[in-house]
């Protein structure tokens, strides 16, 4: 139950965000998530959108450095302890958790939970073994 998530190399300089925006929109890429970190010099934007090969494609052709990584999404309430449970079962597990990100559900009002971490696989096992809804990559793109 891994989702892939598009990261994109971008220099850290106006235009650029919304340069991939717009190809996103020109190609009708619905973009379902977003976060970006930054350097000095450059940026790591990292993407759930609805159609990943089509995404990846695009920006490959428009000169962007690309690549597409699996990650696990959690669906969980929107309301206080819930992160920290999926959390205190990552690390009970030995799982790390490299790096996460979120949006609350459009129909829902569910948080889902993006998060790469260092066994996907393990960690959807467990979560799903205590109860945690891990959503698959149809579900993210239409949660």
């Amino acid at each position: 139950m891994l989702v892939k998530q598009i990261s994109v190399f971008v220099q850290n300089e106006p235009g650029r965000l919304s340069q991939i925006t717009r190809l996103m929109a020109e190609n009708e890429i619905d973009i379902r998530s977003i976060s970006i970190s930054d350097t000095v010099d450059f940026g790591i934007l990292r993407l759930i959108v609805n159609d990943p090969e089509k995404c990846e494609r695009v920006l490959k052709e428009n000169g962007f450095t690309v690549s597409i990584t699996n990650v696990i999404a959690v669906g969980i309430a929107d309301e206080p302890g819930s992160l920290s449970k999926v959390f205190a079962l990552a690390d009970d597990n030995g799982i790390n958790v490299e790096y996460v990100y979120a949006f609350i559900s459009h129909t829902t009002q569910d948080a889902c939970i993006i998060m790469r971490v260092s066994d996907g696989e393990k960690a959807a096992k467990v979560l799903t073994d205590q109860g945690i809804k891990v959503l698959s990559a149809e579900d993210v793109y239409h949660f």
